[in-house]
């Protein structure tokens, strides 16, 4: 049965790199296993006066770089098992991009589109209050991720500035400017994908003015995504689809109209002019640049031989799995993977940690241009590495990061 548990797919990934570093199992084993987990039950008062019960975590993976950063996610789905794997996914893509930070992730099981606005306010407070006394700007930084955002983020920094008694604008990122945010944190995570796209294409000799994409999942990263396709590159974009399905126009779609569409309506389905089509149709079309931008394991066995792209460019956490790694090599796709290409989002989260420390703000070109500083020597590492040693991008990327995590280890004398 092909694996399809994130944590096993990052964990088996890990190893694919240990040869290379000298890792004995003894520091795999550590290498494998968060630091600290906490579990949180969240008793929230419902409009309708009743009480409900929210399951909650936070996963402090490895802090050997510095303070732990990543996502709080609101879903559903979510399980320890996936904040765990998000965690880890977080240490090795911080230490990717040389930021002075570690790894971690938290959740709460829910689904933030049947709250109230009152409702998802006293939930995200809550959250803060169970689990701030192991987070803050000198130990773990939360941030948004799936089904939170500027406005969750508010209520959480002020919450845990209540906690602490101190206004704490460096404690959460993502933030509303108003309230110690960055310029430029919006697209954080889409542009820093262009740029490592951008990368790849030169790599391959590929111009990307007119250049074809699909994008999976027209959420926050999507969604800019989408935009600047266009606006950065010239390309064209001709599907985009979300939880409740996808559109698709082969003469391109205009995306800022798309935006409008779903502001209004909730979802991108129906749009006027474009053909309906699956989120499985969308992942199978013929186009240049394949962006995966929502859920984990959406490229599988089962597809993935069926991918047409050049490029598939993984703006979302953990999308392909190792068997769906295999065939996409052996096709020829070349794959950028999560931990280089989304990792635009963490970079100017810690640009936003630094403005905050230093009560500042920087204007949207500096931060840009900030973000490019970190993106392309890291797209130019992996590429080196993969093309010296002839291996995949995605080992690649881990062997640097891995490479990292354990010199700071063995330096603070953990090993």
């Amino acid at each position: 049965m092909e694996e399809t548990n994130l944590m096993k797919i990052v964990e088996k990934n890990l190893c694919s790199c240990t040869q290379e570093l000298s890792i004995t199992p003894e520091m795999e084993a550590l290498l494998k296993n968060p630091m600290r987990e906490l579990h949180v039950a969240l008793p929230i008062r419902i409009d309708d006066g009743s009480m409900k019960v929210f399951r909650g975590f936070r996963v402090q993976y490895n802090d050997a770089r510095g303070p732990t950063k990543g996502g709080i996610r609101f879903h559903p789905d979510q399980t320890i098992d996936t904040v765990r794997a998000l965690a880890s996914l977080m240490t090795w893509k911080c230490a990717l991009h040389n930021l002075p930070l570690g790894g971690a992730k938290g959740g709460v099981i829910c689904n933030p589109k049947a709250l109230s606005p009152g409702e998802l306010e006293r939930l995200s407070r809550a959250y803060i209050r169970s689990i701030y006394p192991i987070i803050g700007p000198d130990q773990d930084i939360p941030a948004p991720d799936v089904y939170t955002n500027p406005q969750v983020m508010a209520w959480m920094m002020d919450e845990y500035s209540k906690c602490v008694m101190k206004t704490t604008f460096g404690a959460i990122t993502g933030k509303p400017l108003a309230v110690g945010g960055s310029e430029g944190r919006l697209d954080a995570t889409a542009r820093g994908g262009w740029f490592a796209i951008e990368e790849a294409a030169r790599g391959l000799g590929m111009s990307l003015k007119g250049a074809t994409v699909a994008v999976q999942g027209f959420g926050n990263a999507g969604s800019y995504a989408a935009s600047l396709a266009g606006s950065l590159f010239g390309c064209r974009v001709i599907a985009v689809s979300d939880s409740n399905g996808g559109i698709f126009r082969r003469e391109g779609l205009d995306t800022e109209e798309v935006m409008r569409h779903k502001g209004k309506t909730g979802t991108v389905v129906g749009f006027p002019g474009s053909d309906s089509i699956t989120n499985e149709d969308l992942l199978e079309l013929a186009v240049d640049i394949l962006i995966p931008a929502a859920l984990e394991n959406v490229i599988t066995g089962r597809n993935a031989a069926h991918v047409k792209a050049k490029i598939l460019a993984e703006l979302a956490n953990g999308p392909t799995t190792l068997e769906a790694d295999e065939i996409l090599s052996s096709q020829g796709v070349h794959v950028i993977p999560d931990i280089l290409c989304n990792g635009g989002g963490v970079i100017v989260s810690y640009l936003e940690m630094v403005q905050n420390f230093s009560m500042d703000q920087w204007s949207e070109a500096n931060v840009h241009s900030r973000l490019a500083e970190r993106m392309q020597p890291a797209c130019r590492a992996v590429d080196g590495l993969s093309r010296s040693y002839g291996t995949s991008p995605r080992r690649a990327a881990y062997t640097i990061a891995v490479k990292r995590v354990v010199e700071a280890m063995r330096t603070r004398g953990w090993l």
